[in-house]
């Protein structure tokens, strides 16, 4: 474990993952999706190929929120 961060604890990572499941679900994420776009390197891709990252990582307090989640490829 680093020194610079706290790690959060399993029970806000479970239920932040939870959340990041129904999420995955909803039409919002679709949308994001259907736009075929990584946010970090901005080249287009299948959806299939697009994964949902988050700016904050859960492990570090992060949530799984719209304002935390973006479509990702896998580089």
């Amino acid at each position: 474990m680093s020194d610079w961060f706290i790690a959060a604890s399993p029970e806000h990572q479970k239920r932040e993952k939870a959340k990041a499941r129904e999420l995955r679900h909803s039409v919002w994420w679709k949308q994001q999706l259907g736009k075929g776009r990584c946010h970090h390197c901005g080249e287009r891709f299948p959806a299939a190929e697009l994964t949902m990252d988050h700016v904050v990582p859960i492990a570090r307090g992060g949530v799984s929120s719209k304002k935390n989640v973006v479509p990702s490829c896998a580089v």
